[in-house]
């Protein structure tokens, strides 16, 4: 009969007993660790959520075949010559999907020839559709390096087009890439404001990164060249990234870099002054190569891939195969030493 005055119930009264008897209430199974949200997703699981972004794209270009990349960079703000000679708006931010103000957007004809638009919608809109030639100049010289690359015998992808994922020119290389029938990569970023990636990306080899850093080491890991199309913050960190990368010679590879838009470039870098600063050295400008049409910036591009790459590997005898070796970012740093020996001899 239930005690009077406890409040317990039968629950109450089954629980007190086993208190009494000092058998502590049945648990629950606990979480796998890595089933455990709180701690992945906290503070002390950082370590996995980072090498969960090293290991986990590794084994997806494994899947795909992907044996190395030519990697374009520039704005995500620059739209196709259809868009920027119709309804062009910029973006708020680089990725976003959110438009900027209207005081900063290109005048249309219309306020132009009314007189009603301010000097920087002016300026903007003679911008935009000035930069949309690089739009489809990316697009241009991507279906050109993978139509070539379809070419070369090989059982996996050979020089596969890749972005960061997002609009603009980086939207124009998986384009063209994509209308030429190849795979073609983004690498995204996700961050504050809404963004999404581009239709373009094949859909097995589009990825998320929370690190920039990580996101960072998968552009650099795989590359055999890189193509600089004009941009802002983002582009100048990525491009200067590299170049550091190349000038240091930490890169277990020979990289070609090619800038395109010289017009563009020069007006927003003085590598000359640098030079007479002593800040690099002359021979420093040699790992720069400009181009200024889709057809120049393929030839840079398919010279430095052949005289670096696929010569020295005919050459050498080796022969096309299923298996993606280990590829190497630093000269000098294996997967061993990357991940450590035990980690490393883990396959499961």
């Amino acid at each position: 009969m239930m005690e009077q005055g406890t409040g317990h119930g039968v629950q109450g009264t089954v629980a007190d007993a086993a208190r009494v008897d000092g058998a502590p209430a049945p648990l629950a199974r606990a979480p796998l660790a890595y089933e455990n949200p709180a701690f992945l997703n906290g503070p002390d699981g950082r370590l996995m959520r980072i090498l969960a972004e090293y290991s986990e794209p590794l084994a997806r270009f494994r899947r795909e075949r992907v044996q190395d990349t030519v990697v374009f960079f520039g704005s995500a703000r620059f739209r196709g010559r259809e868009e920027a000679e119709g309804a062009l708006e910029l973006l708020e931010n680089s990725y976003a999907a959110k438009s900027a103000s209207s005081a900063e957007q290109p005048a249309s004809a219309e306020a132009i020839a009314a007189g009603t638009a301010t000097e920087l919608q002016r300026k903007r809109a003679v911008a935009a559709v000035e930069m949309a030639r690089y739009y489809e100049d990316a697009r241009r010289l991507a279906f050109l390096l993978t139509n070539w690359a379809k070419t070369i015998p090989s059982r996996k992808h050979r020089f596969v087009v890749t972005s960061g994922g997002g609009p603009g020119i980086m939207e124009a290389a998986n384009r063209g890439a994509y209308e030429a029938g190849g795979k073609t990569i983004g690498l995204n970023i996700r961050l504050p404001f809404e963004q999404a990636p581009n239709p373009y990306i094949t859909p097995e080899l589009n990825f998320e990164f929370h690190y920039f850093f990580m996101r960072k080491l998968w552009f650099a890991y795989l590359a055999k060249a890189l193509v600089v199309f004009p941009g802002g913050f983002g582009t100048l960190d990525e491009m200067f990234e590299i170049l550091t990368l190349a000038q240091t010679h930490k890169l277990a590879k020979k990289m070609t870099i090619v800038i395109y838009g010289p017009e563009y470039w020069k007006r927003v870098l003085n590598v000359d002054a640098l030079v007479d600063s002593g800040a690099i050295s002359p021979g420093d400008v040699e790992l720069l190569q400009f181009a200024d049409t889709p057809e120049k910036a393929f030839e840079l591009l398919k010279q430095g891939l052949e005289e670096n790459h696929l010569k020295p590997e005919a050459a050498a005898g080796k022969l096309p195969d299923t298996r993606t070796p280990e590829p190497e970012l630093l000269s000098g740093v294996s997967v061993e030493e990357f991940l450590g020996p035990e980690l490393a001899k883990t396959r499961n």
